[in-house]
């Protein structure tokens, strides 16, 4: 077994295939949920004509595009970035944020079930990007056994 030590000082048993698992697992997560968000965004802020229609149609105004498409690059960005806690707390819970609203308004439009379960489906892999995100990528106490023990 591979002794591991977190960021508290306490050691914790796990094997290095289950720690080598967790790695690949927050990676392709996070890699994919940085390139869907990231390259929406980019297409958000350079107001790629079928993209504006498509947020406008929701009832949004054409300004809201490129602020939003800028913020969508700067959360993706920011996931990426190592270190920077605080930051990527943000930049999860902003795109969390963003997806369900983009989920909530498409539905409400009737957009069609695709513009519902896409957004939705990036929320499910942004939680596992943030559940299993490395020591050095967390706020002391910001994990679910954390969260929930703190609750009691």
């Amino acid at each position: 077994m591979d002794m591991t030590t977190t960021s508290f000082g306490v050691s914790r048993a796990g094997t290095s295939s289950q720690v080598n698992a967790k790695s690949i697992a927050y990676w392709v997560a996070t890699g994919l949920v940085a390139f869907l968000v990231g390259s929406g965004g980019l297409a958000y802020a350079l107001q790629v004509p079928d993209v504006v229609q498509g947020v406008v149609v929701l009832g949004f105004p054409v300004y809201f595009v490129v602020l939003i498409g800028v913020w969508k690059v700067l959360g993706s960005m920011a996931i990426l970035a190592p270190r920077l806690p605080l930051l990527k707390e943000w930049a999860y819970a902003g795109l969390a944020f963003e997806l369900t609203g983009a989920a909530a308004a498409s539905f409400a439009t009737a957009a069609g079930p695709w513009h519902v379960a896409a957004p939705l489906s990036i929320v499910a892999l942004l939680a596992v990007s943030w559940a299993l995100r490395p020591e050095s990528r967390r706020l002391p106490g910001t994990t679910l056994s954390g969260m929930w023990a703190a609750q009691r």
